[in-house]
């Protein structure tokens, strides 16, 4: 995978978190749909940070591996 990154993440809009994020909104990440280089991912405690890119179907696997619980089973 080559790394990609966004300097500023600040720089796009339509961040969201997950539906699963708890009230205290500290300790989320963010995701931004519909970006051409693949799913933006950045942490909601630096908002003008920066962003990993990771292409979507990396990222297809992983949220499949997580709600499957696959990654508790090999951690």
């Amino acid at each position: 995978m080559t790394d990609h990154t966004i300097p500023n993440a600040a720089t796009l809009s339509g961040w969201r978190k997950s539906s699963y994020s708890g009230p205290e909104n500290d300790s989320c990440l963010e995701v931004l749909d519909g970006h051409p280089a693949g799913v933006p991912v950045r942490d909601s405690k630096n908002p003008h940070g920066p962003a990993v890119v990771f292409p979507g179907a990396a990222w297809s696997s992983f949220i499949a591996a997580v709600k499957d619980e696959e990654l508790a089973r090999h951690g």
